[in-house]
């Protein structure tokens, strides 16, 4: 008897451990998600003014009559957790979900149901309960955690005569199918040549008929423009009704309509009457696929709500966290450029996947908003370690201080790079072996090796090693001619040459060489040969390129020349001497001779230059205050471990709270313009 029943407490023992061993099973992310994304609840929330950001909300949610909600700071999300996002593609199916947690059911219910469709019920399950506020976005919540669903449904697209088959909808999408309504299929009759070539003739009639037409419309357009010109309004139009009749012993009764109040009375009533047979087909197949996108959302809820609650991310995604960032981002670049529209793109276009073997590789970006600056961090991976050993060798190239000796801080920005250009080679050619296919790998292996031994890959490193630099000096103002055309009475066209202000670029692009005469023997090339020489010119030390014909160009005239290994191309000569250097201008030579890739752009600087590019009061208004807000972006790039990492910073330059509420000061400060600057509707 003890020996019974210590075996049924051993049974029950061990089915209550499976029951919680199951019941913790935590939610995974789908293993085909293309994109995933952790915001970091905790500090953003703390650096959120929500004293302005809610009334700035409800503001645009007013204007745009989206919902009667008044308080975004209490909907009862909890904004200090962190949030889970994740994306998925496949032929068919395309969704975006995030997960977050709750602190206030009711309010959140109550915030939900200021924004689904009047009317729509609200489904309730065992564990949780879920709403449509849309036709492909769906919200489900319980007690302590929501999750909210867009899901779009599209049927595969058709390649080489079959659709694609999508395995996680195909069951949904056959109970869906609608039976073809025998009643409507027409009976197939022979081939008649008479009758198609009668309709190729009533399609001449047609065509011509409508060129007609057009130029009849056209002369009547162009002799209201002629009007309007003149007159500054359009002819004034006779009341047919009140001289129709002139007998004073009949009076016609006639209703004056009165003119209508807006715009919008002109579409109050359809133009034509809807086809009733369509409008039934296209509604039956926006149900249908309702149904398949709901069920969808339903297994996806179902799922999430039967776990314990918590998300199980792959390892490999999580690789390039940092945990003190304010959001982390994982791109899969191989998913995304192998499904999806993109997939059917390579087919289409018999690519296959030789583009997506290319991009076989997965980013992961760090951000965060600091005091004076926002920084983002990324890190670069191809997924295949030779290729990407191959990458990682081409940024590992010779620094070159003379060419950094061009940055200045009085520039707008510049742009440096220092790679190994013999090594490129090497990528290049494992980027291309792993682009074959399997049916032709044999084939591409042979012309890779090919190239390999008819390319002399040291003779053109020496040419151009892999040191260059791009200055942006400034935006000159240049005033230029240019045509327009005007037309007189009997609409004869005429020009007419006018000027105008553009805003031309001062640059110097400049990069190192090893074989200083094989760019001389060019130069010498271009002065000697005779359609050449009309534009090329000695000038010195300098080849001058300089356009006659494009004299009202942006770019009429360039400088050439090389020295001391560096061959330098410049709108000025002056560009390439040297330059006197700050201390900060010091430190950014400094990180272009440490890093592979670096640069900087003062966007403010920018902005002065292409001033007189902003026309319209509106436009000066929105320039005004970028001018007053935007700061400077620097980046640099480097080999870490066994990925290519880039680091961008962009400065603020105002007095707010931070750098995330910068952005909302300035998108703030922008709308509040817009309002003031609202076109009239006044016709």
């Amino acid at each position: 008897m003890k020996s019974i029943l210590l075996k049924t407490q051993i049974v029950l023992l061990l089915f209550t451990a499976l029951m919680l061993v199951s019941a913790q099973n935590s939610m995974k992310i789908p293993q085909d998600a293309v994109f995933y994304m952790e915001i970091n609840g905790k500090q953003l929330n703390s650096k959120i003014n929500w004293e302005k950001f809610n009334p700035f909300l409800k503001q645009i949610n007013e204007k745009e009559k989206k919902g009667s909600w008044n308080d975004y700071s209490k909907t009862g999300i909890k904004y200090d957790a962190i949030q889970y996002h994740y994306a998925t593609i496949n032929d068919s199916v395309k969704s975006y979900n995030t997960h977050f947690t709750l602190e206030n059911k009711e309010k959140f219910q109550e915030f939900i149901s200021s924004v689904k469709k009047k009317g729509q019920e609200v489904t309730r399950k065992n564990n949780y309960s879920y709403v449509d506020i849309d036709n492909d976005i769906f919200v489900a919540w319980n007690e302590k955690h929501a999750v909210l669903s867009m899901i779009s449904y599209q049927k595969p697209y058709k390649w080489d005569g079959d659709y694609a088959i999508d395995s996680a909808v195909v069951a949904i999408d056959s109970a869906a199918t609608v039976a073809v309504d025998s009643a409507y299929v027409e009976e197939a009759r022979p081939f008649d040549y008479k009758e198609e070539i009668q309709y190729l003739k009533d399609d001449i009639k047609y065509l011509k008929q409508n060129i007609k037409d057009n130029n009849a419309e056209i002369l009547k357009l162009q002799k209201d423009i002629k009007y309007l010109e003149k007159h500054h309004k359009y002819p004034e139009e006779k009341n047919e009704a009140a001289e129709a009749v002139k007998d004073s012993t009949y009076a016609p009764k006639v209703e004056v309509m009165p003119p209508p109040i807006s715009q919008d009375d002109y579409y109050e009533t359809e133009p034509y009457e809807v086809d009733s047979a369509f409008q039934k087909e296209m509604d039956s197949l926006n149900i249908e696929k309702f149904k398949i996108v709901k069920k969808l959302a339903e297994d996806s809820f179902n799922r999430y709500f039967s776990s314990n609650l918590k998300i199980d991310v792959p390892e490999d995604m999580l690789s390039f966290r940092d945990a003190s960032s304010d959001a982390f981002i994982y791109a899969d670049y191989e998913k995304i450029f192998n499904q999806g529209i993109y997939k059917q793109l390579y087919r289409g276009f018999n690519f296959s996947s030789v583009l997506g073997k290319m991009y076989n590789s997965n980013s992961a970006y760090n951000l965060y908003f600091d005091k004076d600056k926002v920084r983002l961090v990324n890190n670069y991976q191809h997924k295949n370690q030779s290729t990407q050993k191959s990458i990682s060798e081409v940024y590992k190239g010779k620094k070159n201080k003379k060419i950094a000796a061009l940055i200045n801080d009085k520039s707008v920005g510049y742009y440096v790079m220092n790679v190994n250009g013999y090594k490129y080679f090497d990528m290049m050619y494992s980027m291309m072996k792993e682009a074959g296919e399997g049916e032709y790998q044999k084939e591409l292996e042979l012309i890779v090796e090919t190239m390999k031994i008819a390319l002399d890959e040291e003779a053109i490193a020496k040419i151009a090693p892999g040191n260059g630099i791009f200055v942006l000096n400034e935006l000159k103002s240049k005033n230029v001619e240019y045509t327009d055309y005007d037309y007189d009475d009997n609409y004869n066209e005429k020009e007419i040459k006018k000027t105008k202000d553009v805003m031309v670029p001062d640059f110097t692009f400049a990069f190192a060489t090893e074989n200083e005469g094989y760019w001389k023997r060019i130069f010498d090339m271009l002065i000697s040969n005779k359609e050449m020489s009309k534009k090329f010119s000695k000038d010195g030390d300098f080849l001058t390129f300089k356009d006659e014909k494009n004299k009202n160009g942006y770019l009429d005239q360039i400088f050439f020349t090389v020295k001391g290994g560096v061959v330098y191309l410049t709108t000025s000569k002056e560009n390439i001497k040297a330059q006197n250097q700050s201390d900060i201008s010091k430190d950014w030579i400094k990180d272009s001779t440490k890093y592979p890739l670096s640069g900087r752009l003062n966007i403010q600087k920018l902005l002065i230059g292409l001033d007189k590019e902003f026309k319209s009061k509106s436009e000066r208004g929105t320039l005004d205050i970028l001018k007053k807000y935007v700061g400077e972006m620097y980046f640099k790039t480097q080999v870490k471990g066994q990925s290519i990492q880039t680091e961008m910073n962009y400065n603020i330059k105002t007095n707010s709270e931070n750098s995330l509420m910068y952005f909302f000061d300035l998108f703030d400060e922008i709308y509040q313009t817009s309002l003031t600057h609202k076109p009239s509707n006044t016709l």
